[in-house]
């Protein structure tokens, strides 16, 4: 039996809403322990509308019956504003997403599955992260990881992650490279069980810099570090983006890298969109999440689709066993 925590997300938006749909999934066929951090009045507004078939209690209550394996994990209420980031609701999705890390440091859960945050409410709250991804690197003392999306269609995973568009050139060295590339061939092997692993690496400019003439990061920092013997046998390109996923090159490759979050995210998305999961590879701890926001445009409705929530279980539960499988060939 393993155990798994889930974030509540942004308390005003759907977050709350596909957690518990997704425990309404999964609670019978799976013999598993589930942790669910949230305030507890958005955990009873939630519940009015998304009715839970299963049995819970908060932590802090006498439990007589074991087989009661959901515990909500009450972080005190806080002001709810349905539909609309706020400071208290930024405040709250920080507070859960630091007792999750705390729970899966300490081993007291094997994975942590987080709902979707807002960075206006973080930033009304005064958080200066910009998503979970930089949040969890600093808690876990982390200084190399990279930003993956997975799913049946296609894994991909950015070398530079919420920059904007006129930084990213400068960015992109050697060094930021090969880091990189360590990250993704280590997660491939290690937490989706992949021996011999393909990567596609895109370029940076329009038609991968057309052999110099359209931008030179490609001759100058990309395709010299390809050709080195270390990286030739798993890293392939640079290709051009367009023509990549417009032939579904992406296929023949266990994972494609882009240089910038929007040349990923949208093929990405476009893929996969309601079925993808975001994942922080290189983390000494796992963690998952849907590859959406917090759509407050339907939050309190009760009619969010929870499949990305589902697949981020899935995929937790995965890498759990594929990391378990390789503790054990250690031994």
């Amino acid at each position: 039996m393993n155990n798994y925590v889930f974030t509540c997300g942004d308390v005003n938006g759907i977050g709350p809403e596909i957690v518990i749909k997704t425990l309404n999934k999964i609670y019978q066929s799976i013999n598993d322990r589930f942790y669910f951090i949230c305030p507890k009045n958005a955990f009873l507004n939630t519940i009015k509308k998304t009715k839970l078939p299963f049995q819970y209690h908060f932590l802090n209550d006498k439990i007589s019956n074991e087989s009661v394996r959901i515990t909500i994990v009450d972080i005190g209420n806080t002001k709810l504003n349905i539909g609309t980031p706020t400071k208290e609701s930024g405040i709250a999705a920080y507070e859960a997403i630091k007792l999750a890390f705390k729970y899966s440091e300490t081993k007291f859960v094997d994975a942590m599955i987080t709902a979707p945050i807002s960075k206006t409410a973080l930033k009304l709250a005064g958080i200066k992260f910009p998503g979970h991804t930089e949040m969890l690197a600093e808690m876990s003392n982390t200084s190399n990881y990279a930003m993956t999306f997975l799913s049946s269609k296609m894994n991909a995973a950015l070398l530079t992650i919420h920059n904007p568009i006129i930084n990213i050139s400068g960015l992109i060295n050697r060094e930021l490279l090969q880091s990189k590339f360590a990250v993704v061939m280590k997660m491939l092997k290690e937490d989706l069980s992949i021996s011999s692993p393909k990567i596609a690496v895109l370029g940076l400019n329009p038609h991968a810099g057309e052999n110099g003439f359209i931008g030179s990061e490609e001759e100058d920092i990309i395709k010299p570090l390809l050709n080195e013997k270390e990286y030739s046998n798993y890293f392939y390109g640079p290709f051009p983006p367009d023509a990549f996923f417009a032939n579904r090159l992406y296929k023949n490759y266990d994972l494609t890298l882009g240089m910038y979050h929007d040349q990923v995210l949208i093929p990405f998305k476009l893929l996969n969109f309601g079925k993808g999961v975001n994942y922080t590879a290189g983390l000494p701890i796992i963690r998952t999440s849907p590859d959406h926001g917090t759509a407050y445009d339907i939050a309190g409705k009760s009619i969010a689709d929870e499949s990305s929530m589902l697949q981020s279980f899935y995929y937790a539960k995965k890498i759990v066993k594929s990391r378990r499988k390789l503790q054990k060939k250690l031994k």
